[in-house]
């Protein structure tokens, strides 16, 4: 066992292989999927019901639930929480 990783972070080892950007990524990517799963489950929608209500295709919104598709842009987003009626919260924080 390589003795290098010891005493580090695990966002440290991510970096250090080029990877941390992508693990977030998808990271963040489940949550919002799962965020929006469980407020459809409990306003009782059905994935043609929130597709409608965001007026998109329902392939559309399959990508945006599929938690291993990053690529989504903001007025996606922006459109699933205003059809759930939320709001879209982003920000940076310190790295």
């Amino acid at each position: 066992m390589s003795e290098q990783h010891i005493g580090s972070s695990f966002d440290d080892f991510l970096a250090e292989e080029a990877m941390l950007e992508e693990v977030t990524a998808v990271a963040v990517k489940r949550v919002i999927a799962w965020q929006i799963a469980q407020e459809m489950k409990a306003q009782h929608l059905t994935k043609t019901e929130l597709a409608a209500k965001m007026h998109t295709s329902r392939a559309a919104l399959n990508r945006l639930l599929d938690e291993k598709d990053t690529s989504l842009t903001l007025t996606t987003l922006a459109g699933a929480a205003a059809a759930l009626g939320k709001k879209l919260k982003i920000e940076l924080e310190p790295a």
